[in-house]
């Protein structure tokens, strides 16, 4: 079984969900030392645990409805923690690799330093299921607004 996951940059991948031990067997061969899920339909953190992946459950429901802050800097700070040691592997993730995952690998690719639409390209060329909807982008720009000024 392959993984379902795409690496945007070398240390960060965007993908779809993982579901069972196979799926997390095939993650876990991809390198991946850190999950963070985005997806509200399964808490994979414990089969993360069995393969000594550290797991961040960030569950959201992909319903079009503008995300708080909170949820992504709740990700992103989680993402940057895990990075900051310099061999880590990212997979940020949720159900289908669509939405949500996307939203929250922008957020975390800006919080890097990266150009919303520099990241956005880069994240829809490399993974081409991806699709940023209007409001889970506006969702990300204001969530960096509030970024700025708070680190």
């Amino acid at each position: 079984m392959a993984a379902d996951l795409t690496w945007v940059t070398d240390e960060i991948a965007v993908g779809g969900g993982i579901w069972d031990e196979a799926g997390m067997i095939a993650v876990a061969r991809e390198g991946v030392t850190h999950i963070l899920n985005m997806q509200a339909e399964f808490d994979d953190t414990r089969l993360a645990n069995l393969y000594l992946v550290d797991a961040l459950w960030n569950p959201t429901e992909d319903d079009y409805e503008p995300k708080p802050p909170a949820l992504l800097r709740k990700g992103v700070e989680y993402a940057l923690k895990a990075l900051g040691g310099g061999s880590a592997k990212l997979l940020i993730h949720c159900a289908a690799g669509v939405h949500r995952a996307p939203m929250m690998t922008l957020a975390v690719m800006c919080a890097q330093g990266w150009d919303v639409d520099e990241a956005m390209e880069t994240i829809e060329r490399l993974r081409p299921e991806a699709e940023f909807v209007d409001v889970y982008v506006e969702s990300v720009r204001g969530f960096l607004r509030e970024y700025a000024t708070t680190d």
